[in-house]
């Protein structure tokens, strides 16, 4: 393990189950209302792969540790990616809070032992999806979306469960044109969730 993520679990007691770990991360790091999500976006990401005969258990794995990066201080993020040598974008720069989804797997690969590139996939895109996104990785984006840890509802709510339900394209797409018609009041519109809605929007019907 890189010994800058090792100082945050050197005092955390940690098991064989994934659910119990990552709660008791989270918690002894203060990030309590992060634990809800967390198990909010497991089980929706489980139904939804369910729904579209997507691996159940990928989906919730990836959903409990998709935000697992929470134990790490914003102020610390940009810090410690230098630390892992992980490739910063200019955007993830601006608003460190961004780069929680590449923390995330590495969290998730070097102290819960994920090897499963499917998994650490959808943990990786989590926020902003990508190009050429799997269904597993759409389905643990929209389940974010649709579980949002942020004041109010998130963008196209009702458009975006009514669409999750017919087409996870559609479902991503409500989002994503949501921050691109929103992209001049945004402080930085990542060039994955970009790239993302270009290659949807010329694939929509």
């Amino acid at each position: 393990m890189h010994p800058e993520l090792a100082v945050f679990v050197r005092d955390v007691a940690l098991t064989d189950d994934i659910q119990v770990n990552v709660t008791a991360l989270l918690s002894y790091h203060g990030c309590v209302t992060t634990v809800g999500h967390s198990m909010r976006v497991a089980a929706e990401a489980k139904r939804l792969a369910q729904h579209w005969h997507v691996n159940p258990n990928r989906a919730e794995i990836a959903g409990w540790l998709h935000d697992i990066s929470a134990i790490v201080p914003v102020d610390q993020r940009i810090w410690l990616a230098e630390c892992l040598q992980l490739d910063i974008l200019p955007e993830e720069r601006t608003v460190p809070m961004i780069i929680h989804q590449k923390l995330s797997v590495s969290i998730a690969h070097d102290i819960f032992a994920i090897r499963d590139p499917a998994v650490l996939s959808a943990i990786g895109c989590h926020t902003t999806l990508k190009t050429d996104a799997t269904m597993l990785d759409k389905v643990v984006f929209i389940a974010d979306k649709l579980k949002w840890d942020q004041v109010g509802d998130p963008p196209h709510l009702e458009a975006m469960l009514t669409a999750a339900e017919h087409s996870l394209d559609q479902a991503a797409f409500c989002y994503l044109t949501d921050l691109w018609q929103r992209r001049a009041n945004l402080p930085v519109l990542h060039p994955w969730a970009l790239q993302a809605y270009c290659q949807l929007a010329g694939e929509m019907p």
